[in-house]
């Protein structure tokens, strides 16, 4: 038995470091989301946005037919992303790896990556280090830190000098409340208090009602989506928060469509640091929303839609930079360095980190028509991840 293992592990592990040494008619993409499980919607709204990419561009690309092979990771399951990589890799013989909604799927399909020297396209998971798990891997979405450590510094220019946050307790709000805490401090704000709370169906009366007492000029908040955005800010309204007097400062899911269809009146006034929005004003966003709408009934797209849309471009981009070679040292070659426009404004991918520069906005609640929206009014270009900045110097 322990021989037939080893052979099988043996065979599995040729399988992923050996090349084609034949020319493909087409070009296999495994594209892992979590199409089933609380995160559904969001492999929807990504999965939506590259079908509508390949229907914009076509399925071929340097004479190659594009194949998408679809595999559902269920959630946050980090084991069951990297063996569905492993078999799309060894079994389905796929030539790209993209999707990857979520931090711990991407990072276990990295591992799978780098060994098989896979080219791989985050188009969204935002933890700062997942580029540096695989040489060939790239990101289309954000970064956590890009956005959060922007807009510190962003609100220390804007007049506000102190400031107490609090957000969710795991990876990605510990990472917003870092990235906030670092910009702020370092152009010169004081953190005067923070606070994590419970992930599931926090009661954020305390919480709030701690932020309060701190009398803090603002208040920075990192939560999911879903529920949360309106349960917080009833919170902030029950205890009296006058956001003309007291600023609440948020990431983008704070404010996104759905939740100020919840938060309503109480959201007037919040301001949040995105890289997308579907009311950006420009030309090539309004062909994008109008065009995904047509569609998919009438939806507009979000941040998960932007980084498979984007996504989609530099894959069909890097395979024509190469003549159609899938090998991973051509395909993340060619990425490296690579710029366009997109729908959300100027992008590319940094040559040295192979991670995505782009501008922040700046938003702020007002009602526009009689709806709520969210209104850029503020953006800083050209925004590197600083995590990875930093780890250079």
């Amino acid at each position: 038995m322990r021989k037939t293992l080893i052979a099988t592990f043996t065979l599995a592990a040729a399988s992923l470091a050996a090349s084609p040494a034949y020319p493909q008619a087409s070009v296999k993409i495994g594209l892992i989301l979590p199409y089933s499980g609380q995160f559904a919607d969001t492999a929807t709204q990504m999965d939506n946005a590259i079908k509508l990419y390949m229907k914009q561009h076509g399925d071929r690309v340097a004479g190659k037919k594009i194949e998408i092979i679809r595999k559902d990771s269920g959630g946050i399951a980090p084991e069951v992303a990297k063996r569905l990589a492993q078999e799309l890799v060894v079994r389905d013989k796929v030539d790209i790896l993209t999707g990857f909604v979520l931090t711990p799927n991407a990072l276990a399909a990295s591992d799978v990556s780098a060994e098989a020297k896979k080219f791989m396209v985050i188009m969204n998971a935002a933890t700062a280090i997942i580029t540096t798990k695989s040489p060939y891997s790239a990101r289309t979405g954000v970064t956590i830190p890009q956005l959060n450590e922007t807009f510190g510094a962003w609100a220390y220019r804007s007049g506000i000098k102190t400031a107490y946050t609090m957000v969710s307790d795991y990876g990605p709000g510990h990472d917003a409340e870092g990235g906030f805490h670092r910009g702020f401090k370092e152009a010169g704000g004081r953190i005067v208090g923070s606070v994590r709370f419970p992930v599931a169906n926090p009661d954020f009366s305390a919480f709030v009602q701690r932020a309060k007492d701190a009398n803090a000029e603002a208040i920075f908040v990192f939560v999911p989506g879903g529920v949360q955005p309106a349960a917080l800010a009833k919170a902030f309204a029950e205890r009296g928060i006058d956001t003309r007097k007291t600023r609440i400062l948020g990431q983008g899911e704070l404010t996104d469509v759905s939740a100020l269809k919840s938060i309503g009146d109480a959201g007037l006034g919040f301001i949040t640091v995105f890289h997308y929005d579907y009311n950006h004003d420009s030309k090539l966003n309004k062909a994008f929303v109008s065009a995904y709408g047509a569609d998919y009934n009438k939806r507009t797209p979000d941040l998960f839609s932007i980084g498979g849309y984007d996504g989609m471009h530099l894959i069909y981009e890097a395979l024509k930079k190469t003549g159609g070679k899938t090998d991973g040292d051509a395909l993340i070659a060619a990425a490296k360095g690579m710029k366009w426009e997109s729908p959300r404004g100027p992008i590319s991918i940094d040559p040295e980190t192979r991670d995505i520069i782009q501008t922040v906005y700046i938003r702020r609640v007002e009602k526009v028509g009689g709806e709520l929206r969210n209104v850029e009014f503020d953006k800083v270009e050209n925004v590197k991840d600083p995590v990875k900045a930093r780890m250079k110097k």
